[in-house]
C-alpha cells in the first residue's frame, strides 16, 4: 500500500526520496532535505511523524526539516508502517524505526553525513518511536547488518508516549496488554542513554505530563542528560506548525525549535545562534 501524499513546505529548500526498507505491505522511504553548503560531513536528525501508531504522514515535519537542513544538518523525516495502512502493531513501528536510523548511519558517506552525529526526533507515538531508538534492546530487523547501530546520538522528543504501561498512555498499554513494558521507554533508562530533550504541555490530556517529569528523574538519576520543557496549559500536539494544525499557537513551533537548535548546538550539532 502506497503512502499518502505528502506536500513539501514553502521553504527554499529541495526534498528527495530514498526508499530505506521493502516489507511485505509497503516500500518505506526518507524524505530528506539537505543544506545547500553542506558540511562535510553534516550531522543529521530523523523525525518520525506522530498518530498513535495508526495514522500520520512524515510531512508533519517537513517545515522542522527545512529549518534544521538551514542550520546545516541533514534533515530527514522517515515513513514507517501503521495500523490504517500496513496492519502494523507498534512493535513493527519500532523495527522500521531501527531500520530508518541504521541505514542512515550505513549510507552516511553516501548522505555526506557524520554517522556519530545522528539524532532522532519525533512527536507523540513518533516520538516514542524515537525514544525506543535509543533505549528499547532488541526488535531489529533479522536481515540488517547488525554491526551497524541502530541508536541515536541524541533525541529530540515532541510529547512523546514514554510509558506504555496502565501507568502511562492507557491506549498503548491496551494495545500491548501483558507486553506493555516491553516497548515503554520509561521502563528501560540505564546509563548510557544519549542526551534527550522533551517539550510537552503541561496540559496534555493524551500523554501525562507526570510520565516525562518522571523519564527524566529516571534518565538524570542514572547519570544522563535530559531537559523537560514545559509549555504551562498546552495541550497535545501543541509543536506543530500552524500549516500542521491552524488553531495552534504559531510561537509554540518558533520556541520549540529555538530550543531543540540550541540544545543540539550543545551537542556540537549545530554553530551559532537560532536564526528562527
Amino acid at each position: 500500500m502506497k503512502e499518502p501524499n505528502v506536500s513539501e513546505p514553502k521553504a527554499n529548500h529541495a526534498f528527495s526520496r530514498k526508499v530505506y526498507k521493502q516489507t511485505g505491505e509497503a516500500e518505506l522511504a526518507m524524505h530528506i532535505c539537505a543544506p545547500k553548503t553542506p558540511a562535510a560531513p553534516s550531522p543529521a536528525i530523523v523525525f518520525f511523524f506522530g498518530g498513535g501508531w495508526t495514522g500520520g504522514a512524515p510531512d508533519q515535519f517537513f517545515e522542522h526539516c527545512a529549518y534544521f537542513a538551514s542550520r546545516g544538518l541533514v534533515a530527514i523525516s522517515a515513513e514507517y508502517r501503521v495500523k490504517s495502512r500496513h496492519g502494523a502493531t507498534p512493535y513493527e513501528c519500532v523495527k522500521d524505526g531501527k531500520s530508518a536510523l541504521r541505514w542512515v548511519r550505513a549510507h552516511a558517506a553516501e548522505l555526506g553525513i557524520d554517522p556519530h552525529r545522528i539524532a532522532a526526533g519525533g512527536g507523540s507515538a513518533g516520538g516514542h518511536v524515537a525514544a525506543c531508538t535509543a533505549t528499547i534492546n532488541g526488535f531489529e530487523e533479522e536481515d540488517e547488518d547488525l554491526t551497524v547501530s541502530s541508536k541515536p546520538n541524541a533525541l529530540v522528543l515532541f510529547n512523546p508516549v514514554i510509558d506504555t504501561t496502565p501507568t502511562g498512555w492507557l491506549p498503548g498499554a491496551k494495545v500491548l496488554g501483558d507486553r506493555a513494558e516491553d516497548l515503554s521507554p520509561a521502563h528501560h533508562v540505564v546509563s548510557g542513554i544519549p542526551p534527550c530533550i522533551i517539550f510537552h504541555g503541561t496540559a496534555d490530556k493524551g500523554v501525562p505530563f507526570e510520565n516525562v517529569a518522571r523519564f527524566c528523574r529516571l534518565m538524570t538519576d542514572a547519570g544522563n542528560t535530559c531537559e523537560l520543557v514545559g509549555f504551562e496549559g498546552a495541550g497535545h500536539g501543541f509543536f506543530n506548525h500552524v500549516s500542521r494544525r491552524p488553531d495552534n499557537d504559531p510561537n509554540a513551533y518558533t520556541e520549540t525549535v529555538r530550543a531543540a537548535d540550541r540544545f543540539l548546538a550543545k551537542l556540537s550539532f549545530l554553530e551559532g545562534d537560532p536564526t528562527l
